[in-house]
């Protein structure tokens, strides 16, 4: 499907990043959360850069995640860096056909843009800054999945040298730099505003709407457009479609592709399949989790629940969370047994839990936060399988007592 442009938000949020909103601190920072896959980047590189862009802006871009085996800190200066090469060689160019063998640029003597960052060059506070007076232009610098700078202390100091970089440009009524942090995980994301030690202290977290209506009643009328044999479509069958893939654009282009395949004829509706492809997408999606905690040991399965169950206020080693492990796994724990627990289930293949560089744990992928919650509500936490594995190291004694309370029942 074609890109599904939103420009009176895009607008809306431009308004704030340049103060011109009556309400909201988005002059200060933007910071968007929104789930994986459900167009965030798209928005901001498709509707948000052009409409800053107009203003008259430079928008740096940078994903954070585009190379995540890469320090976050010289992904952003890399960005940065590009940006002002090319200003400088305009800068540069424009010297020599001046006479000038040297540019002076702000009280710098000639910048090496590959040493941005690093103890030799010159600082990112600085380089923002040296980006502003080449451009003669505000800067906005979104940076994609921003929480990631949080798992290394580089790029932690990287954020902080972002602010300064703003307090020192933006005065009341100028704003030179605006700045847009965006995140798939807004747990992750608050930590980046939510303590006195954050970067951004103070700040908030919006969340970014999701698309809707407007977007399924456009798949709608290109449906009729290129099918008119299925005219008319019902546009609340694809919404309740589109509300059960989470809203998740990819996903519903590809089930609708399915579904109206000429190769796949069905006497059902096109609308009754893809209700029944999304809630099948849905079934497979929780059948994964679900697959992958039950091939976890007994110690592994229950610090992740711990983690599930507690979000932000988790603290893996305190004595309610070591009392927890205990009765999960009927035996005692130690704070070390969980450490390694914890880089186990960090390391492995796909990743389950998020650290950050000040050792704060997450679940790694969002979506589990919400099947747990549901599993929990419905009371069938924790899931099981076939055969729930028993504790590793189970004493002798204690499997003779299961067997005998197994008989007796």
């Amino acid at each position: 499907m074609e890109h599904f442009a939103r420009p009176i938000l895009a607008k809306t949020l431009a308004d704030g990043l340049q103060g011109r909103a009556a309400f909201g601190d988005a002059s200060s920072g933007l910071f968007l959360s929104a789930p994986r896959r459900t167009g965030k980047s798209t928005f901001l590189q498709l509707d948000l850069t052009p409409e800053l862009e107009s203003r008259g802006a430079v928008v740096v871009y940078c994903d954070l995640w585009s190379d995540t085996k890469r320090n976050p800190a010289h992904l952003i200066a890399d960005s940065i860096a590009n940006e002002l090469s090319k200003h400088l060689g305009i800068v540069a160019r424009t010297a020599k056909s001046m006479g000038l063998e040297e540019v002076n640029l702000a009280g710098w003597m000639k910048i090496d843009t590959t040493r941005i960052g690093k103890i030799d060059g010159i600082t990112l506070t600085d380089a923002v800054k040296a980006l502003h007076e080449v451009a003669k232009k505000p800067i906005a610098l979104i940076i994609d999945e921003a929480q990631h700078s949080l798992t290394s202390t580089l790029g932690e100091s990287a954020m902080t040298a972002l602010k300064s970089a703003r307090d020192q440009m933006n005065r009341p009524g100028r704003f030179n730099l605006m700045l847009v942090m965006s995140g798939s995980d807004r747990d992750k994301l608050l930590r980046l505003v939510n303590s006195n030690g954050a970067p951004f202290y103070g700040s908030s977290v919006q969340q970014l709407p999701n698309l809707g209506l407007e977007f399924v009643s456009r798949a709608a009328a290109l449906i009729e457009q290129q099918l008119p044999a299925r005219h008319p479509i019902n546009v609340d069958k694809l919404l309740i479609a589109f509300n059960t893939l989470s809203c998740r654009p990819q996903f519903f282009a590809s089930a609708l592709g399915d579904v109206l395949n000429p190769l796949n004829p069905s006497p059902e509706s096109c609308e009754d399949r893809l209700v029944a492809a999304a809630l099948k997408r849905l079934a497979d999606d929780e059948a994964h989790m679900k697959s992958d905690f039950l091939a976890l040991r007994p110690l592994e399965q229950s610090v992740l629940w711990r983690l599930l169950d507690q979000g932000s206020h988790f603290r893996p080693y305190d004595a309610d969370a070591l009392n927890f492990y205990a009765e999960k796994t009927d035996e005692r724990v130690t704070a070390q047994q969980v450490q390694h627990v914890l880089e186990v289930l960090r390391t492995r293949t796909p990743s389950m839990v998020w650290k950050s560089a000040r050792g704060d744990y997450a679940i790694q992928e969002a979506m589990m936060y919400e099947w747990f919650a549901k599993l929990n509500q419905a009371g069938a936490w924790p899931p099981v399988g076939p055969e729930r594995p028993l504790p590793r190291s189970t004493p002798l004694s204690r499997l003779r007592d299961r067997a005998r309370r197994s008989q007796v029942g």
